[in-house]
């Protein structure tokens, strides 16, 4: 999905994880923690540098280098530099654990990694998750979800969408059906939807999108929030926001983040961090182009102190470096 994209953390040239392990040391010993070079050093190197680094680190010193982070660190900076720390494939099956943990479901949550991902990268969450977890995501959503949204979710969670080039034909027989199922009866069958969105390919889609506003003189975007509701809306819009523009969803999703009453740090670390080798250099772009500010003014008027120093070196990235 991320074809041609890039990340702003590339792995560093001159890399000595004995030596960056010395550095991390120095930080943290004695009185105090210098926080200065600990986001220096983790935000220019690449998680599977980071990986060496605290395996030599507790080859060096016998300690284990994320207990080490969690006794020095607090807050939000703290949780930035845990999530940097962690292989991200298992950081995004925690975060999706915590999202179905205690009490209430964060459906945000999971439709923003699930609906994400290809296929290889479904399939390799699901690994990782039961591996960290002991139990499977797919039970676990059919125990913490329900009706349309748990059917899609599931949908999504087999890994089965079609990766072939459009066709046209079948594009066209697909908008037809999707607009029978919505606007073009009364009633919405929203089976239909899932059937076409969380199966058919993204190119597909794109085409079908385009099928779709000629027959209807709208798009599927505002079919969708007209037909449904809920969480189960939301993942299809999340979906249909993705094939037009991946980049573009996360910077949406970033943008929601930093509005309102207070800002919702989680989602703005999560974002940013897991998109940090994937995408983040043109989720950057497509922010400074749909809204009035830059990503990183945005992210300024947000956050303050060590935790924004960190959210900022991972915009501007390590590529000079």
């Amino acid at each position: 999905m991320a074809e041609g994209c890039e990340g702003t953390i590339k792995p560093f040239g001159d890399f000595d994880p004995e030596k960056d392990a010395e550095t991390l040391h120095e930080a943290m010993q004695g009185w105090g923690t210098e926080e200065g070079p600990i986001i220096e050093l983790l935000a220019a190197r690449s998680n599977e540098q980071r990986q060496e680094i605290a395996s030599q680190f507790k080859t060096m010193y016998g300690d284990d280098l994320l207990d080490r982070l969690k006794s020095e660190l607090r807050g939000d900076f703290e949780e930035a530099v845990l999530a940097l720390m962690t292989p991200p494939v298992e950081y995004l099956a925690r975060c999706l654990k915590a999202a179905m943990s205690g009490a209430g479901t964060s459906e945000d949550i999971l439709i923003e990694i699930i609906c994400t991902k290809t296929n290889e990268e479904m399939i390799q969450l699901k690994e990782v998750y039961e591996e960290v977890h002991g139990n499977s995501l797919e039970d676990d959503i059919e125990n913490d979800c329900s009706g349309h949204f748990k059917r899609l979710l599931v949908s999504l969670c087999n890994a089965e969408r079609e990766e072939g080039a459009d066709d046209e034909d079948l594009a066209e027989e697909d908008a037809r059906e999707i607009y029978e199922a919505g606007e073009g009866q009364r009633g919405t069958d929203e089976s239909k939807f899932n059937s076409v969105l969380a199966l058919r390919s993204f190119e597909h889609l794109r085409t079908m999108f385009t099928k779709y506003n000629d027959l209807a003189g709208q798009s599927v975007d505002s079919m969708l929030d007209d037909e449904c509701d809920g969480a189960t809306k939301d993942g299809y819009l999340a979906i249909v926001s993705c094939v037009r523009n991946l980049p573009g969803y996360f910077a949406g999703r970033i943008k929601r983040a930093c509005e309102g009453w207070g800002t919702d740090d989680t989602t703005l670390i999560r974002c940013i961090v897991s998109r940090s080798e994937i995408d983040l250099k043109q989720v950057k772009e497509v922010y400074g182009e749909r809204y009035s500010c830059s990503m990183e003014e945005a992210v300024s008027g947000e956050c303050k102190g060590d935790y924004l120093n960190l959210l900022l070196a991972i915009i501007r990235g390590n590529e000079d470096e």
